[in-house]
């Protein structure tokens, strides 16, 4: 079903591969921004060079102009902020002879720039509901509400506009891939997975369905399982622009098993390679398993310097809350004290001034996170506990992923044993054993409350089950690899 914008209609018949009408009235520039459109959904290439040339050739080109700024409302990173204006006040400036999509995704970047994401989103909404082919909608959408956290709207605005799709229409893989990330997000495991592997029957080389699987299988603790896919399905992951997302997650599988010489060889060869070029996105994979590895007391050697050299810079950024946990850990971890401080306070100052919705997300709950990591740091482990436990319930806002937010649950955790409160240990432990019972380090750590407090009984049994996991997932991997 298509859902035609009569003013464009009434001017030209010209539309993208789903039939959505252009204002723009050259074939060649709307099936060139079609091919950087695939780009950024396969995470293949550069789509930010390729529509750059388009503009290049063709700066009337509204769409293209809309197509750019879409992409780097999802950069996070303040160097962008230039580009992005500069790309909507070109498209802005072509805008008397938009359709009503084109005006509505103008609204939303206009939107963006402001710093009102909600206002964005809505608009973008819009243009979806109007157009329930609109890819690029859907697909920036989706990507924002993973960015903000926003759970139920990563597979709620899919689900909105599903029964639009089929296999007849271009790019019907990635809405699968779409919605299989939004169900695993919301503990819809069944379903997901289906999805997922749906979306890849359709394309064996679409890295986001495999991402979604690969959350499923962590959220269920199917670590070997896990691998297994991952590794036998490498063709299908490791030449995309998230192979380094995708090793992480392949690192964390390896650390649920206790495996930490693997988990390093991954980061040596995976994401401490790629930390030239990395983007942050890149550099969060690489300080999140960095930290889970300090929680866990591996010695990680000198590889925190690099990040810390990467994440200085950005101490006075206030772009988005899950860069400053981030970055906090970096810098701490590195005793860079005077740039953790300077993030802190430019932060501070930032959401006591500021009341747009990152502004929200950093004063309820990034700056309490960035207090209880140097806390952390500072063996303040009491007060670590005490500002996690305040906003525990609210790190949805921090955005990104259930596994990407779990570090905080783990930092929590590793606090809670040091400031000796041991039954806020084992409540925890017990919470995560419930949600994750495949989980072997889970098992471990309540183990380790229990110890604590002085159930040497209840700790072995938590001990033993650790144990008969790690060996049922050695023997389902001896199964799989027969």
């Amino acid at each position: 079903m298509r859902c035609d914008d009569k003013l464009a209609t009434a001017r030209n018949d010209l539309s993208d591969a789903r039939g959505i009408p252009v204002s723009y009235s050259n074939k060649e520039a709307i099936v060139a921004l079609e091919n950087a459109h695939e780009s950024f959904l396969a995470f293949h290439g550069d789509p930010l060079e390729m529509v750059n040339t388009i503009i290049e050739r063709h700066p009337d080109f509204m769409l293209a102009h809309l197509f750019k700024a879409a992409c780097l409302t999802q950069t996070i990173e303040n160097r962008v902020r230039d580009d992005l204006v500069n790309t909507v006040s070109a498209a802005e400036a072509l805008s008397a002879t938009a359709t009503d999509r084109e005006l509505a995704h103008l609204r939303a970047v206009s939107a963006w720039i402001t710093g009102d994401v909600s206002a964005a989103v809505t608009e973008w909404e819009n243009a979806l509901a109007h157009n329930p082919l609109d890819l690029l909608a859907l697909q920036i959408i989706h990507l924002t509400y993973v960015l903000f956290g926003q759970v139920k709207g990563q597979r709620d605005v899919v689900a909105r506009v599903f029964t639009y799709w089929d296999e007849s229409i271009v790019g019907y893989e990635h809405v699968l891939g779409f919605y299989a990330f939004g169900l695993e997000e919301n503990g819809e495991y069944e379903r997901a997975e289906q999805m997922a592997k749906r979306s890849i029957s359709l394309r064996s080389e679409n890295p986001y369905a495999v991402h979604a699987i690969v959350h499923i299988m962590d959220m269920q603790g199917r670590y070997r399982e896990g691998l297994a896919f991952m590794y036998d399905h490498a063709e299908r992951w490791t030449a995309s622009g998230f192979t380094v997302h995708l090793w992480w997650h392949t690192a964390l599988m390896h650390l649920d098993l206790q495996d930490f010489e693997r988990v390093l060889e991954i980061y040596d060869s995976e994401l401490r390679a790629s930390q030239d070029t990395a983007s942050l996105y890149e550099e969060f994979d690489a300080t999140a398993l960095l930290w889970r590895l300090r929680l866990l007391g591996v010695d990680v050697g000198d590889r925190w310097i690099e990040l810390a050299d990467k994440w200085e810079p950005s101490a006075k950024d206030t772009l988005y809350a899950f860069n400053n946990a981030h970055a906090m850990m970096a810098l701490v971890s590195d005793s860079r004290h005077i740039a953790s401080q300077v993030l802190l306070e430019t932060n501070d100052r930032y959401a006591r001034e500021s009341s747009n919705d990152n502004a929200v997300a950093i004063r309820t709950v990034g700056l309490l996170f960035c207090h209880a990591i140097k806390d952390f740091h500072e063996n303040r482990y009491a007060e670590c506990v005490d500002r996690l436990l305040a906003v525990r319930h609210q790190l949805d806002h921090l955005g990104g992923s259930y596994v990407q937010r779990e570090v905080l649950i783990w930092t929590m955790f590793e606090a809670s044993i040091r400031a000796g409160r041991y039954a806020l240990a084992v409540a925890l432990a017990n919470e995560r054993c419930e949600l994750k019972p495949g989980s072997v380090q889970r098992w471990l750590d309540l183990a380790r409350g229990l110890h604590g407090l002085g159930d040497m009984s209840a700790s072995t049994a938590a001990n033993d089950k650790a144990a008969v996991i790690l060996a049922e997932h050695n023997d389902r991997s001896q199964t799989l690899e027969s």
